[in-house]
């Protein structure tokens, strides 16, 4: 499977970015299921989701100091590439 992702080292911390569909995070059963699932392409870093509304607006599931950093950073300034798990 493939999927947009980032791993940014910001403040000291590494932490990687996937992109989800918006339903994975509105359910917190389903995010942590994703993170697990991403975790071995991205191993032993905290992993933040990423989803987008529909005027592109993104909301982040994951690690709240992250989080919080991730909503002040401009989507643009993310260092996206395409990864493949599985």
């Amino acid at each position: 499977m493939k999927f947009q992702g980032a791993v940014i080292k910001e403040q000291r911390v590494t932490f990687a970015i996937v992109v989800v569909k918006r339903n994975v995070i509105q359910n917190s059963f389903s995010a942590k299921r994703a993170i697990g699932t991403f975790q071995p392409v991205f191993p032993h870093i905290p992993i933040v989701l990423m989803a987008q509304d529909n005027r592109g607006r993104p909301t982040y599931y994951g690690r709240r100091d992250i989080v919080r950093f991730l909503a002040k950073a401009p989507l643009s300034a993310i260092p996206w590439r395409e990864y493949t798990v599985g």
